[in-house]
């Protein structure tokens, strides 16, 4: 009898160390991203990021080689 309730006392201790050593691998939600303002590009339309377009006083663009096409074409 003294085995058993060894026995029990043990396998209720291990149940124990498991539950918690799970619930603190659970991963955290990840914060919310931030909402950015998305313009066109002038040239080809694709809708970027505005942190991540070039701005000039004539538009806003992709990158520097739509920027540099539309500063050579004739207005």
């Amino acid at each position: 009898m003294k085995l058993l309730i060894v026995l029990l006392a043990v396998l209720l201790g291990v149940w124990l160390w498991r539950s918690r050593r799970v619930q603190d691998k659970r991963p955290t939600t990840a914060p919310p991203k931030v909402l950015q303002n998305m313009v066109p590009c002038q040239v080809c339309g694709v809708l970027l990021p505005q942190n991540e377009a070039v701005t000039t006083p004539h538009g806003v663009y992709c990158g520097p080689a739509h920027r540099k096409q539309a500063e050579q074409a004739p207005r």
